[in-house]
C-alpha cells in the first residue's frame, strides 16, 4: 500500500506542477458555476413573476434537462481525457517507464497507484460540484439531503469508470492525444453498445450490461441498486486489469497465447459476473429519498405480496399493423425490464414475453385500402421488410386468433398478465406517460386475485347520458374507453347499464348514476330508484337547465333542488355558459391527488350548468363540492343565448350573484353503512368532450375519478398518490442571486487560478 500511496503522490505532484490540471478544474468549475446560477436565476425570476412551483427544486437545479449534474455529465468526456492521456504514455514515451519495469515495484502498484491518484482529482471535482449543492441549502427549501449525496456517489463513480478507460488507453499508445481520442471513441462505444444485437436474447443481455448510458440515473434520483455499484466496480476492474496485462506483456516474452487468454480471462470474468449480478432476481435496492419517491407506494407492496410465491406471467402482443410495435419488438426487451423492474423488485418471479403477430383487427378497411390487390400476408412481408424483419417471425391471423382473442382490444401494445390460470389485460395509452401507471397496474392485478372489483351501473331508459357512444355529450371516455387511461375500465371499475323498468338493481354494486334523464321516470323506474335508495344504495345524479321539474320530485327526499336558470360566467375567451367552479375543501377531502388540484386553485368545466339550492335539517349532511365564484358569475333566471352579445346581470329580473353549489355530497347512516349521494346541477363535466377539451387546465378527470372513488369508499382506483415535493420555494431573490454570481463565477475560479499560478511559479523557480 505505501507503494500505491508513493506512485499516487508522484502521480499528483506531476499533474499539479503543470498547468493542465489546474486549468481543467478552473474550466469546470466555471461551467458547474454559469450552469448553477443561470438555473436558480430562472427559478428565482418565475417565482418572482408568480408562478408557483409544483415540482421539485432541487430536481430541477441538479437533475433537470439543463441543471447541474445533467450538464455536466454530458461535458465530463471533455475533462477526463486529457487528464488521463498522460498516465503511462507519458512515462512511454520519456522513457522512463524501462526504470519502473526495472524497480523493484509491482505493475499492479503502478496501476493502482496512478489510478488512485485519478480518484483524488475525481473527488476534487466531486468536492466543486458539493459546494453548489451546499449553497441550495441556503437558495432552496428543504432539500433532500441524502438525494443529493446519492446524486454525487453516481457522479464520483462514473468519474472513477472513465479514468480507468483512460488509464487502459494510456498504455496502448506512446501518444497522448491519440490516448485521449481513444478515451473519446470507448467512452462512446460504451454509451451505445446497448442497441447493439438487442434481436439476440444471450448477447443483448450482455450488451445491456456493458452500456453505461443511464447507469447513474438511478443513483441520481435516490436509487442505489447492487447491480449499478457492481457494475461500475467491474468496469474499474476490467480496464485497470487489461491495464497490467498490458504493461506485464511489454516486460516478459510470453506467448501471444498466453497474453491472448489473459485478456480474455478477464474480459469472460466481468461478462459473467456483470451478467449474473444483474439479473432482476439477485437485483437488491436501497432508496434514500425521503418520500420512497422510487419506490411502489405501500398499497401496491400489499397487493404484490397477496400474489405469494406463484409466478406472475405477462405476455406482450404486438401487432405488426398496430400502433406501438416497437413496445414488443425485440429491441424493447430491456426497456420493458426496465419498466417492470418496480414491480420486480418485490416479486422476483415475474416473467416476461412478447408475441408478435398481424392482424386487422379493426382496422382492416385501412390495412386493405393503403395496398389494393394484395394479400394480408404480402403486407405483412412488406411491413416486415420494412423493420429488417422476417414475415416468419409473426403469428398469422389464424393462429393468433387460437392463441389469445384479441378482438375487443384496439390495435395498440397490449400485455395479457397470468396467474394461477387466471388473465386480464393491461394497456398503454396513447398520451405523453405511455405507459400504464402503478394505478392501472394495481387494478389489473386486483382482477387477478378475483377481487371483487366495484360496479358503476348508469341508468337507461329516459335518453340518459349513453356510455358507448363518443358523442361531445356522452359518457364513454369518462366509462370504458379502453384507450383512455382516465376511464373508470382502466382504473379497477367494472361499468355497465342498466333499465329500470325491465332491470333489477343489484344490491352489491359501488354506485347508480342516473344523467340527465330527457323524459320523466315511470313510476315503476321511480320505484326500484326508491327502494335502492332506502336501501342505504349509493347514487350519483347530474341534472341540466331545464330539467328541474323532471329531477326536483326526486331530489325533494334529499333536501336538494335544482334552482331555476342557468349560471352565467364572464369570461373573454368562452361563452358565458360555461362555469368553472372551485374545489371546496370537501371535495378536496374526497380524493388525496384533489387535494393538490385544490391547493393550486384547479378548477372544473361545467356547460350549461344550474345551481343548487338545499336545506341542511334533514337526515342526510350536505355539503358543498363545487361553488361558483361571485365575482364573475351569476345565476340567471331567463334563458339566454350563449352566442349573442354580452349577457347582462339583471337582478329586476330575478338574476341573483352569490357564491353557488353546483354539486353537492349527501352523507348519513342507514342500515349499519354510511350512504354516500353525489348531486350536481350539470351532467357535462363527466361528458367525452370536457375531458378531452380541457385536460390541461382543468380539474374534471382527477375530479371524476375523486367522485366514484368516494363513493366506492376509497376502495379504487387504488392511489398511488405521494405526498407533493416540499423543495418547491426559492429562498433568494434574483437580485440576491447577482452576488452569489460574481462569488462563484469569478471570485471562486479566481482564487484558485491565484492559488495555482503562485504554486507553479514557486515550483519553476526552484
Amino acid at each position: 500500500m505505501k507503494t500505491i500511496f508513493r506512485v499516487a503522490k508522484t502521480e499528483l505532484k506531476t499533474l499539479f506542477y503543470s498547468p493542465i490540471a489546474w486549468l481543467l478544474i478552473i474550466i469546470f468549475m466555471i461551467q458547474c458555476s454559469v450552469t448553477y446560477i443561470k438555473v436558480l436565476d430562472s427559478l428565482a425570476r418565475s417565482q418572482e413573476d408568480g408562478f408557483k412551483n409544483q415540482i421539485s427544486l432541487i430536481t430541477e437545479t441538479f437533475l433537470g434537462r439543463n441543471g447541474l449534474i445533467s450538464t455536466v455529465m454530458r461535458n465530463l468526456y471533455l475533462y477526463l481525457p486529457l487528464l488521463t492521456m498522460g498516465l503511462i504514455s507519458r512515462e512511454t514515451s520519456s522513457g522512463t517507464i524501462r526504470l519502473l519495469y526495472s524497480s523493484p515495484i509491482h505493475l499492479r502498484d503502478i496501476v493502482l497507484g496512478k489510478f488512485l491518484s485519478m480518484m483524488v482529482i475525481n473527488f476534487i471535482m466531486i468536492a466543486i460540484v458539493g459546494i453548489y449543492m451546499g449553497s441550495s441549502y441556503y437558495t432552496i427549501s428543504s432539500p433532500d439531503t441524502w438525494m443529493l449525496l446519492s446524486g454525487l456517489l453516481g457522479l464520483y463513480l462514473l468519474l472513477c469508470a472513465y479514468s480507468s478507460i483512460g488509464l487502459f488507453m494510456s498504455c496502448l499508445t506512446n501518444y497522448q492525444i491519440v490516448a485521449a481520442v481513444c478515451t473519446f471513441v470507448t467512452i462512446g462505444i460504451l454509451y451505445s453498445v446497448d442497441n447493439l444485437w438487442e434481436s439476440v436474447p444471450f448477447v443483448r443481455d450482455l450488451t445491456y450490461f456493458l452500456s453505461i448510458a443511464g447507469r447513474t440515473d438511478k443513483m441520481l434520483s435516490g436509487l442505489i441498486t447492487s447491480k449499478d455499484l457492481i457494475y461500475f466496480g467491474l468496469i474499474i476492474y476490467l480496464f485497470l486489469a487489461l491495464s497490467i496485462y498490458k504493461l506485464k506483456a511489454g516486460m516478459e516474452s510470453a506467448t501471444p497465447m498466453v497474453k491472448s487468454l489473459r485478456y480474455l480471462l478477464v474480459i469472460v470474468s466481468t461478462l459473467v459476473i456483470g451478467y449474473i449480478t444483474s439479473i432482476p432476481q439477485l437485483v437488491a435496492y436501497l432508496d434514500v429519498t425521503r418520500d420512497q419517491n422510487n419506490t411502489i407506494t405501500q398499497t401496491t407492496q400489499k397487493i404484490i405480496k397477496e400474489l405469494g410465491d406463484e409466478p406472475l406471467e405477462i405476455t406482450g402482443y404486438a401487432n405488426l399493423f398496430g400502433q406501438y410495435f416497437d413496445d414488443g419488438a425485440p429491441e424493447a426487451y430491456n426497456r420493458n425490464i426496465r419498466e417492470w423492474e418496480a414491480y420486480m423488485r418485490f416479486k422476483n418471479n415475474i416473467v416476461l414475453k412478447n408475441v408478435m403477430y398481424y392482424d386487422t383487427l379493426n382496422q382492416k378497411h385501412d390495412i386493405m385500402k393503403r395496398s389494393p390487390g394484395k394479400t394480408m400476408r404480402e403486407i405483412a412481408e412488406k411491413a416486415a421488410d420494412v423493420r429488417d424483419m422476417k414475415a416468419d417471425q409473426f403469428k398469422a391471423p389464424a393462429e393468433i386468433r387460437k392463441l389469445i382473442d384479441l378482438s375487443n382490444e384496439t390495435n395498440l401494445y397490449t400485455m395479457q398478465l397470468k396467474y394461477k390460470g387466471r388473465t386480464t389485460m393491461l394497456r398503454v395509452f396513447a398520451d405523453n406517460q405511455h405507459w400504464p401507471t402503478e394505478i392501472e397496474v394495481s387494478a389489473a392485478l386486483k382482477r387477478l386475485l378475483q377481487a371483487k372489483m366495484p360496479k358503476i351501473l348508469f341508468v337507461t331508459g329516459n335518453f340518459e347520458r349513453n356510455i358507448y357512444k363518443t358523442g361531445d355529450r356522452e359518457y364513454r371516455a369518462l366509462t370504458n374507453l379502453k384507450t383512455f387511461r382516465y376511464s373508470l375500465l382502466n382504473q379497477g371499475f367494472d361499468v355497465d347499464t342498466i333499465s329500470l323498468e325491465t332491470g333489477i338493481i343489484p344490491e352489491d354494486i359501488a354506485a347508480l348514476v342516473l344523467a340527465d334523464p330527457k323524459t320523466a321516470l315511470t313510476k315503476v323506474a321511480v320505484a326500484k330508484l326508491q327502494q335502492y335508495i332506502n336501501g342505504g344504495g349509493n347514487l350519483l345524479i347530474s341534472g341540466e337547465p331545464g330539467k328541474q321539474s323532471l329531477l326536483n320530485p326526486l331530489l325533494k327526499q334529499f333536501g336538494v333542488a335544482l334552482m331555476d336558470g342557468a349560471i352565467v360566467q364572464e369570461s373573454k375567451d368562452m361563452q358565458p355558459d360555461l362555469a368553472t367552479p372551485y374545489l371546496t375543501e370537501t371535495a378536496a377531502a374526497l380524493y388525496p391527488p384533489l387535494m393538490h388540484s385544490h391547493h393550486n386553485n384547479a378548477l372544473v368545466s361545467m356547460p350549461k350548468a344550474t345551481a343548487l339550492t338545499y336545506t341542511a335539517s334533514g337526515a342526510y349532511t350536505i355539503k358543498p363540492l363545487l361553488v361558483t365564484d361571485p365575482k364573475v358569475s351569476w345565476l340567471k333566471k331567463e334563458r339566454f343565448v350563449s352566442d349573442s352579445a354580452t349577457v347582462q346581470f339583471e337582478p329586476g329580473k330575478g338574476d341573483e350573484r352569490k357564491a353557488f353549489p353546483l354539486a353537492v355530497s349527501l352523507i348519513r347512516k342507514i342500515n349499519g353503512k354510511e350512504q354516500r349521494i353525489v348531486i350536481s346541477g350539470d351532467a357535462d363535466f363527466m361528458a367525452n368532450a370536457e375531458l378531452q377539451r380541457f385536460n390541461k387546465t382543468t380539474a374534471n378527470f382527477v375530479f371524476n375519478t375523486g367522485v366514484f372513488s368516494w363513493l366506492n369508499y376509497g376502495k379504487f382506483p387504488i392511489s398511488s398518490f405521494r405526498t407533493p415535493p416540499i423543495d418547491t420555494i426559492v429562498l433568494v431573490t434574483k437580485d440576491q442571486v447577482k452576488p452569489l454570481r460574481i462569488l462563484f463565477v469569478f471570485v471562486m475560479p479566481g482564487i484558485l487560478l491565484a492559488f495555482g499560478s503562485i504554486l507553479l511559479i514557486r515550483r519553476k523557480r526552484k
